[in-house]
């Protein structure tokens, strides 16, 4: 399935305060606005083998998840952040809103989402060491 930008704004929006947890210690809460990304899976119709959710980035930046984590949490896919579209030096046209995940899994500069069979993918800094669920709760475990 391929969608323009503006067939992407053109669903429904949801809006959300989260806060990105950095691995270097730092924190900011933001609010975000963009479109919950299991409602673009459900317009493309997964097959059945899929169980892993890719991102893909401008800049060749990828990361994944399992499929289940974005069809059981309202994950967002911003255009704006704090009301305000996303300049293309901060991610535009998306960014995901990884929620209970550390900030490495929130993928900037999205360009394309892939849906894939493979469990054991491993994006950018996971391939280099970081945790591939990057959970929150686990505390970070990087490099």
């Amino acid at each position: 399935m391929e969608l323009s930008y503006e067939q992407v704004l053109d669903r429904q929006t949801y809006v959300k305060a989260v806060t990105l947890y950095c691995v270097e210690g730092w924190d900011a809460k933001v609010l975000w606005e963009g479109v919950l990304v299991r409602e673009l899976l459900v317009q493309a119709e997964p097959l059945e083998s899929a169980n892993t959710i890719i991102f893909h980035a401008e800049d060749g930046y990828t990361t994944s998840f399992p499929l289940e984590y974005v069809m059981d949490n309202d994950i967002i896919m911003a255009y704006k952040v704090n009301g305000m579209t996303l300049p293309a030096e901060r991610s535009y046209p998306f960014a995901l809103v990884a929620e209970s995940k550390w900030g490495y899994k929130w993928i900037r500069w999205i360009t394309m989402i892939e849906l894939s069979d493979d469990t054991d993918y491993r994006g950018y800094w996971e391939s280099r060491g970081y945790s591939n669920t990057a959970d929150l709760a686990e505390g970070f475990r990087g490099s």
